[in-house]
């Protein structure tokens, strides 16, 4: 299983790789013609900000979620840990990030259960969010994320059971059956509230995601308030696939083919969108960047 797993990563990564070197070299020539004025800058400087802000936005979610789980968790500390551990994700495996928040979250006394569990909620309800977004955004036209009604159907059919599987009442009995596995003692209630206010925070972090986006798409293009529904639907469904797909780290290349498709056939000149999807890969980087030498310098003690 896990050599066919690997197998499929490969697959994934060569087909969207060589989809995107493809679209790069019909369209190179017109990308090199486009040029960065000062006030192009200026914007390319403020999504690096805004980028930069939703890491840390993405960090009190997570607070949110340990103390949703009764633990005690300061926000200096938790930001820190958070931001710090963020850049993990470029290991390879790609749950370096998720192994090192455990651990962290272990050695503060909660048990491995609750530990494995707030975390892995974090991206559950990340994928939640993006999938509500572009299940709206294709319901109302914004964007078309399949033409495959078994698809869309799948698509409804997850996102139904993940918002059913984290109320309080599956939860628990999941950290319930495991500690009777383990013989450890057992507390009756772990999850006290459903956690609508998290995904509601997650929803928040994609808009400063997409924002970011939009803000470097605007150093090369003007962009009306009618097209920023879609452009922020069409970020939503290739943040979520790069989540999801097996691939490289941060869903490198699936993101961007992603969004390439969806965004070729708009009114969005394709060089534009080729260049800001390249410099965009470079702002998250170095906000991830950033962001961990402020929780390292700026917050330790």
């Amino acid at each position: 299983m896990s050599s066919i797993k690997a197998y499929i990563k490969w697959i994934v990564l060569g087909v969207t790789l060589f989809f995107i070197i493809a679209t790069f070299k019909n369209h190179w020539q017109a990308v090199t013609e486009i040029k960065i004025n000062s006030q192009g800058w200026l914007l390319l400087l403020l999504a690096l900000t805004v980028t930069l802000f939703a890491h840390i936005w993405s960090a009190i979610v997570w607070i949110k979620i340990l103390q949703l789980f009764k633990q005690s968790c300061q926000y200096q500390w938790g930001l820190k840990i958070y931001l710090v551990t963020n850049i993990y994700k470029y290991l390879p495996g790609n749950v370096g990030h998720f192994y090192a928040r455990i651990s962290a979250i272990s050695k503060q006394g909660a048990s491995l259960s609750i530990a494995s569990l707030s975390v892995l909620l974090e991206p559950l309800l990340m994928a939640a969010a993006a999938l509500l977004i572009a299940l709206l955004s294709h319901s109302i036209g914004l964007i078309e994320t399949t033409k495959n009604l078994n698809i869309l159907f799948l698509q409804c059919f997850l996102l139904i059971s993940v918002l059913v599987g984290i109320h309080p009442f599956v939860i628990n009995r999941v950290i319930h059956f495991i500690k009777k596995e383990k013989n450890q003692d057992r507390e009756n209630i772990y999850l006290q509230q459903y956690p609508g206010i998290i995904l509601l925070g997650e929803i928040v972090f994609l808009l400063l995601r997409s924002s970011g986006f939009i803000l470097a798409l605007m150093a090369f293009v003007s962009i009306t308030l009618q097209q920023i529904p879609m452009i922020v639907s069409a970020f939503s469904f290739a943040w979520l696939l790069g989540l999801v797909i097996p691939g490289a780290p941060g869903g490198l290349v699936v993101f961007e083919a992603t969004i390439i498709g969806l965004l070729e056939t708009s009114s969005l000149p394709i060089e534009v969108v080729l260049t800001t999807i390249a410099i965009f890969r470079i702002i998250s980087i170095l906000a991830e960047v950033i962001g961990a030498g402020l929780g390292y310098f700026g917050l330790n003690r």
